[in-house]
């Protein structure tokens, strides 16, 4: 049978549950602001299912985002794109994704 990595699967497996651990402790050290935002805006970008639901309803994919005040929360619902540049800088191609699907959308 062809191999198609070099690592034992316990190795794999160890590497995989490191991953998670770190993810999870960033999550639960609650990212804010700028890191937030950023956060946010690549999920989107990167998971076509999260996608979908802030296209669906923002508030409710939001609410996993406790550390976003109500006023980042309303300008990620809404696609503010100016008002997120303010806040975190010029955005590249993929992360404004989200903004220029929810401007497009005409949902206000």
């Amino acid at each position: 049978m062809h191999k198609l990595v070099d690592e034992p699967i316990e190795v794999i497996m160890k590497q995989i549950e490191e991953v998670v651990k770190e993810r999870s402790a960033s999550k639960e050290e609650g990212l804010s602001g700028k890191d937030a935002i950023l956060e946010v805006l690549g999920r989107a970008a990167d998971e076509p299912k999260f996608l979908r639901s802030m296209a669906d309803d923002p508030h409710e994919a939001l609410k996993a985002y406790y550390t976003l005040t109500a006023e980042e929360k309303a300008a990620l619902a809404s696609g503010d794109i100016k008002k997120i540049e303010s806040w975190v800088g010029k955005l590249d191609e993929r992360l404004a994704t989200w903004l220029w699907c929810r401007l497009s959308q005409e949902k206000w």
